[in-house]
């Protein structure tokens, strides 16, 4: 009785996942952006999910929680039902280089299923025009020369923007010296007044297309369609474990696979749309969709690397 019991529960959930994912979704959906709105994450995020919600035919629900580097809104999403109606948008930072420096309330492996890779933001190493170097080999070199003595803007301590920095340090063997801000905009307006020397950020873009800032290297796998003369940090010699600023979207851990299944097709259709694209590329950003596999192995390896950088250049907080 008991393995008849068994082998009929297991053929109603094999009847159950195909009817869950052809009536989800019912109502609307919740995506927590755990950031304040206006930021890379809340643009990108807003410019996809409004499409894929549209493709689902169902509207979606906004709800910006942020603070302490993200980790209020991921604990909020967390304790959320696991239901298919509340969805997580999250970081590179937030699932691979958060964990290696202080106690987080959730475990990016398990309380949280992938669902997409949505997009990537560009970025460049920039520096200010008073620094003499025309090419990274130039600029390794002047920063060899002078060590110690050229600074360089980031987010915060311990962002990707920092770690760019660093690990260009351990790659070069040189010493750029770090110095944090509130944010990208404060270190950019430092850099064009020439506080600093340089920075690698989305944010010296626009500055770079002016001609008020230098641009050495385009932090991608590609070139930079909008400047495509500037090589990749990659075609330097440099970068060659990546290590881009991408955005995706969790899950509760629990929620229907069906669920899962279905949100991600619906962010690939979205970020085929030419609309969506476009807006993309206004944001500074390009797509860079990932299944919910390819995101958990990227997310696995770039911990991993993160990690390492983090003990090796010593980073604390």
């Amino acid at each position: 009785m008991r393995r008849r019991t068994f082998v009929s529960a297991i053929g109603a959930s094999a009847l159950a996942a195909p009817a869950i994912a052809e009536e989800w979704p019912s109502k609307q959906i919740k995506v927590v952006i755990p950031y304040p709105p206006g930021g890379p994450t809340d643009i990108s995020t807003r410019i996809v999910m409004e499409k894929a919600g549209q493709l689902l035919g169902q509207p979606i629900l906004f709800d910006n929680k942020g603070g302490a580097s993200g980790m209020i809104g991921a604990e909020y999403a967390k304790n959320q039902p696991a239901d298919g109606y509340t969805f997580l948008a999250t970081t590179v930072a937030m699932m691979t280089i958060t964990r290696h420096l202080q106690p987080i309330p959730f475990d990016p492996d398990k309380d949280f299923l992938t669902v997409a890779r949505m997009s990537t933001s560009w970025a460049a190493l920039a520096v200010h025009p008073s620094v003499p170097a025309q090419t990274m080999e130039e600029f390794v070199a002047y920063v060899k020369a002078n060590p110690g003595k050229v600074n360089y803007g980031s987010a915060g301590l311990a962002t990707i923007t920092h770690l760019y920095g660093e690990i260009l340090n351990l790659e070069a063997g040189i010493k750029l010296t770090h110095v944090p801000y509130k944010g990208s905009a404060q270190a950019t307006g430092d850099l064009l007044g020439g506080q600093i020397q340089a920075q690698f950020d989305q944010t010296v873009l626009p500055h770079i297309l002016a001609g008020r800032l230098r641009g050495l290297a385009i932090i991608s796998d590609a070139r930079w369609p909008h400047k495509p003369e500037i090589p990749t940090l990659r075609e330097t010699g440099y970068g060659k474990q990546g290590g881009e600023s991408w955005y995706g979207v969790l899950a509760p851990a629990g929620t229907p696979a069906p669920v899962v299944a279905k949100l991600s097709k619906a962010i690939e259709q979205a970020l085929k749309s030419p609309d969506v694209l476009d807006k993309l590329d206004k944001g500074g950003a390009k797509p860079t969709y990932l299944d919910p596999a390819a995101m958990r192995g990227q997310i696995d390896m770039e911990s991993k690397y993160f990690g390492d950088v983090i003990k090796r250049a010593n980073i604390k907080v």
